[in-house]
């Protein structure tokens, strides 16, 4: 059991979640009650960090899977020291509040990533521990260990329920990623019930058939026995390891062991009878006891001492290995090399052109050796996505004798690798390169197709939510890939994801348009970018007969204009549909009608230029406008205007050749023709 001042302080970071979540009538007290005691021996025995700089980068990560215990890590964030007041735990849950109702990055100093919906936060931590085992592959030296951290996590009976986790852990797993640690708050409970009704596999088989070191805690406020377990978990290096800590969820309160505790304020009454219970005073609430403060305040001193440590080797390692420091320091501060776009090609005109996907792989490939932070990969998709970084490695545990083996691009493998093989994992892709860029170093791309967006979008709107600069690669945009049918092609998957917030969807139109599409989305460093991109061929445009692709950065651009530029009718299009929109402006103008055609890739980026300009591309006084593109038509009347129309894609596909389907789907000359003159007509 405890000593006297470790129980002190279990009590205090329980006391203080009660506290907290009773204050605001909301919460859930039930996870901190019972995790108290191994959160307790984590941070004050095992976790490397400095609370005074939450940003170090050597620092250990830590990641609240199991988020609905928030309270619990404000409570570790303010004993600790990480500039969260007494106040801030007060105003838990309230408006403008640090304490929100779950961890949210950027918000709280401390929190490295947004979790809540259970999963995504263990997944998270298996990318952040990708990160660390690949930057110090690439940059640590023989004497030299300016990256050497560990990736630890709490998580919950939900968290692992849920499929993201598997998919994660079965990755971890065959990664061997030994600096990853989870202790699992094993309580039989969840909102809603017992586990026994709903999950009742042996978790440890489970997790020992996925690769990983399983240990177990019989009793969850042993904290001699947790941080036993943490030292074993920790000379593991050949494993990611789950520890089983055996806890009661609400201990020590009337709704010990029951899911009454889980969600739900324990009430005025039985708060008392909680505290009476453990020996802990009634009032005030709030209570931090003076010794209780000062020995988790020694996390500041303990912080400071490891970061001037590290501040020591990395002097040194830049003294030894300058050009490698310099490199490695420019990632970690997220700075872009001087010229890392000097040799994306400008793409020539060609009628027949290419698909904008293999025009994606062919820039990737031509930036990447001089943008070390781009690393990423498929959900087994590679040949398909075009996205393997060719001769960069592929990110695998190196061979038992520590010899690499042959990669898949002729690269070898080795943590060092840059290419990541997520298997199809599509949903455990999404939430691991999110664990990427918050780990920071990295520009990361997950890759698959549009229709699997599907799969990623909890990760997806976490990315957007935690402004992460994450780059999704979706390709086979649209019904045009053909014979596959409906179960790959994307209708209504556009507008769905143009609906996330901060999440910007660009789609070119041409091989040229894409190069200007992936410079946006390696500058852009405050959100995640998605680029969709075409199965099929596509013509590059002539440049010097149309506006340059450059346009692209402004969301919409004007690419052909009527001669005398006072158009009667605008044609809008994306991706695809721009050369189809061309062809028809050719046909309209011959029969002496003046037309615009404005190339529109992404909405976010227009609808962030100032009026003015959106004026200029879409006069408001021409309300003849006609938008066509291969999706659903929801979302398209705020530029077509209530005059306007739009061609679109209102059901599902079908099983055809591309052609065929284009024609029966009326994205031909012909119709875009008629329904322009249709709408000439009202």
């Amino acid at each position: 059991m405890p000593d006297q001042r470790d129980q002190l302080c279990i009590d205090t970071l329980r006391f203080l979640s009660v506290d907290m979540v009773q204050h605001a009538n909301s919460g859930h007290p039930g996870l901190p009650l019972g995790a108290a005691p191994m959160a307790y021996a984590l941070w004050t025995r095992q976790l490397k960090h400095h609370p005074a700089n939450p940003d170090w980068v050597d620092r250990d990560r830590f990641v609240l899977s199991a988020g609905h215990g928030s309270a619990l890590l404000y409570s570790l964030l303010y004993v600790t020291g990480y500039g969260l007041s007494l106040d801030d735990i007060k105003q838990f849950r309230q408006w403008g509040s640090k304490a929100l109702g779950h961890p949210e990055r950027g918000h709280t100093p401390g929190v490295e990533v947004t979790t809540g919906p259970l999963g995504q936060g263990l997944a998270n931590a298996v990318g952040m521990a990708i990160g660390e085992a690949n930057l110090a592959a690439r940059y640590n030296r023989d004497g030299h260990t300016p990256i050497d951290h560990h990736t630890w996590a709490i998580v919950s009976d939900g968290d692992l329920m849920e499929g993201v986790a598997s998919e994660a852990a079965s990755l971890a797993g065959h990664l061997k990623l030994g600096k990853l640690i989870c202790l699992y708050d094993d309580n039989y409970v969840t909102l809603s019930a017992g586990t026994d009704i709903t999950f009742s596999e042996d978790r440890a088989k489970r997790f020992e058939a996925y690769g990983w070191q399983t240990l177990s805690v019989a009793d969850g406020n042993d904290v001699a026995a947790i941080s036993a377990a943490l030292e074993l978990a920790r000379a593991d290096t050949s494993r990611p390891s789950l520890i089983l800590v055996r806890s009661h969820i609400g201990f020590g309160s009337p709704e010990q062991d029951s899911y009454k505790a889980h969600g739900s304020p324990l009430g005025v009454e039985d708060v008392k009878k909680t505290k009476e219970k453990l020996g802990w005073p009634v009032d005030p609430p709030f209570l931090v006891p003076e010794p209780a403060l000062a020995h988790f305040r020694e996390a500041l001193e303990r912080g400071a001492r490891a970061e001037a440590e590290w501040n020591g080797r990395l002097d040194a390692y830049a003294k030894a290995f300058p050009e490698l420091a310099e490199e490695l320091q420019g990632r970690l501060r997220g700075e872009l090399p001087s010229g890392w776009d000097a040799d994306i090609p400008v793409f020539p005109a060609d009628a027949k052109g290419m698909a904008t996907r293999v025009a994606s792989g062919k820039i990737m490939n031509a930036f990447a050796p001089k943008l070390p932070a781009l690393g990423g990969g498929s959900a087994d998709l590679d040949p398909s996505t075009h996205t393997a970084l060719k001769g960069l490695g592929d990110f695998n545990p190196p061979l038992a004798s520590g010899e690499d083996t042959e990669g898949s691009d002729g690269g070898g493998w080795s943590y060092a690798g840059r290419n990541l093989h997520f298997g199809v994992r599509e949903h455990a892709m999404g939430a691991i390169v999110n664990g990427l860029a918050a780990h920071g170093g990295f520009v990361p791309y997950g890759a698959t197709f549009l229709i699997f967006s599907d799969y990623m979008r909890p990760a997806i709107r976490l990315a957007a939510l935690m402004g992460l600069h994450v780059v999704h690669v979706f390709t086979h945009d649209s019904i045009a890939l053909g014979e596959d049918g409906p179960t790959h092609q994307p209708v209504e998957q556009l507008a769905s994801l143009r609906a996330i917030p901060k999440l910007t969807v660009i789609r070119p139109a041409d091989a040229n348009e894409t190069a200007v599409a992936w410079k946006v989305a390696v500058e852009t460093r405050d959100r995640p970018v998605l680029l969709a991109l075409t199965r099929q061929d596509v013509p590059t445009l002539d440049r010097s007969r149309y506006a340059s692709a450059d346009g692209l950065r402004r969301g919409s651009y004007v690419l052909s204009d009527a001669k005398d530029h006072t158009p009667a009718l605008i044609l809008i299009a994306s991706g695809s549909e721009v050369g189809l929109i061309l062809a028809a402006a050719e046909r309209l103008q011959d029969e002496g009608i003046a037309v615009r055609c404005v190339s529109m890739p992404s909405w976010e980026l227009f609808d962030a230029q100032p009026q003015a300009y959106r004026d200029q591309v879409l006069p408001p006084n021409v309300p003849a406008r006609l938008a066509v593109e291969l999706g659903v038509s929801q979302g398209w009347c705020r530029y077509v205007g209530a005059h306007g129309d739009m061609l679109g894609v209102e059901h599902f596909g079908a099983s055809a050749p591309a052609d065929v389907l284009l024609r029966e789907y009326g994205f031909t000359v012909d119709n875009v023709v008629a329904r322009a003159r249709a709408l000439l007509a009202r």
